[in-house]
This record gives C-alpha cells, structure tokens and sequence, in this order.
C-alpha cells in the first residue's frame, strides 16, 4: 500500500507481535503484516514448536526471543523497550494467531498520526466464527471496564491497537501486573485513569477452527480467574481513587 509506505518513512509506528506457539498462524501473520508495513517486530516468548524459526525467511523482520514463556503481556513490555531504544513513539500491538486484520494496520496508524495523543483501539465486529461463552465473557468485562474508567471504551479485551509507546511503557515499567492476559484490559483502564484519550474504531475479527490452523492458550479456569482478580483489583483502586480527597 502506497499510504503505509509513505507514513512508515518516518519510523515512529510499529507493529509488534507477541507469539507464543502460534504455529503455521504465525508465518501467514507475519507476511500479510510486512505487506502492509515495513517496520514490523516479533516478539518470540518462549515458543517451542518451531514457529520462530520458520519465519527466517522475512530478512525484513526485526526477532525477540525471549529464553521463557512469560505471557503476552511480558512479550509486549519487551518490544516496547526495545523500540523506545530504537526512537519509535507508537506501537500497534497485534495477535499471532490471524484474528486481528492486517488489513487494517494502515488505516489504524494513520488515525494515530492524526491523533498522537490518544490510543486507537479495535472494536471487533464477530461473524459466526466468535464462540458464544467468548461474546458473552467479553460482555461482561466491557460492564466492568466501563464501572472503572466511568465510560464506555467498547471492548476491553480486543488487542488490535495502536499505543502511545512512552504512556504505556511508562505504566508497565511502574507495575508488576499485566504481564499476562490481563494486559489488555489493565493497560487499556490505566491509560484512561492517566488522561490518554480513547478513538475506537469497528475491525472484523475471525476464530479459526483447530482444522484451520486456529491455535488459542487461553484457559477458562486459569485465566478467568486472573481477570476476575484484575478486575477486584482494579474496582478497590477505582473506589480509593473516587472517595479519596485529592491534596493540593
């Protein structure tokens, strides 16, 4: 695309990939990525099943391997050291495992040039593909997200977005937490509560069958618990934060 190129002349967006066993997914990722933007990293977390290494290929491809799973929270907070290092303002973080648009990249850090102060945030548009305890978890973290940021940033878990790179590392470096798949979701809160504006924008999302290739290390017992703890966090930090008198 002419547009991607000539914006990406100017080396302050990204596009990072956390991957962790993503397989064959995340080669197909890769290449529809590069064909929208030349500035495009890897973060390997840990991945055992040769999937970092079939991508030897794309020489274009910056690669992070980091030595052990840490979770994609943990994978991003590593590409965002680096690519603050390297002078990038903006980062837009995307899945390995081809639910998140390509397609869309151009048009995402375009509005996030149009608007550097703010974070661009995928709202997904699910066809049949999407399973229903998925929608309807998702509906529920949306209620709880806008109970703590007191507005309605749409969908909370969608991590196709574009960050301003120096708020989001700032908030990571600062915290313990969202190093895993609570990531999305806090980032999102934390940046609300520090005044970055949100611009939401709808972006078709598919889930790809096992057959397909379709690879998902979300573990509903496991995880569900992780956010229900975030978000129990989250609400008592909401709560102190509203009936708490502010010092001047």
């Amino acid at each position: 695309m002419q547009t991607s190129q000539v914006i990406s002349a100017t080396r302050t967006h990204l596009v990072l990939i956390p991957s962790y066993n993503t397989g064959a997914k995340l080669v197909e990722v890769v290449a529809e990525a590069c064909a929208q933007w030349r500035d495009v990293w890897v973060v390997i977390d840990g991945s055992t099943d040769g999937s970092g290494e079939a991508l030897a290929t794309h020489a274009e491809l910056r690669i992070i391997r980091r030595p052990a799973n840490g979770g994609k929270g943990a994978a991003v907070l590593d590409g965002l050291r680096l690519a603050a290092a390297d002078g990038f303002t903006h980062v837009l973080v995307m899945d390995a495992d081809g639910q998140h648009p390509a397609a869309s990249i151009g048009e995402f850090i375009a509005l996030s040039r149009e608007n550097p102060d703010a974070m661009i945030l995928g709202q997904p548009v699910f066809d049949r593909s999407a399973p229903r305890i998925r929608i309807a978890g998702r509906r529920v973290a949306n209620i709880l997200t806008r109970i703590e940021t007191g507005r309605n940033v749409g969908d909370s878990l969608f991590g196709f977005r574009v960050y301003p790179l120096a708020a989001l590392l700032g908030l990571m470096e600062s915290s313990r937490d969202m190093r895993r798949f609570d990531f999305d979701t806090e980032a999102l809160v934390r940046l609300c509560w520090s005044g970055v504006r949100a611009i939401g924008r709808p972006v078709p999302v598919r889930y790809f069958r096992r057959d397909e290739g379709g690879i998902s290390h979300f573990r509903y017992g496991r995880d569900n618990f992780l956010l229900a703890a975030m978000h129990a966090r989250l609400i008592g930090e909401c709560l102190r934060r509203r009936f708490t008198p502010s010092r001047h």
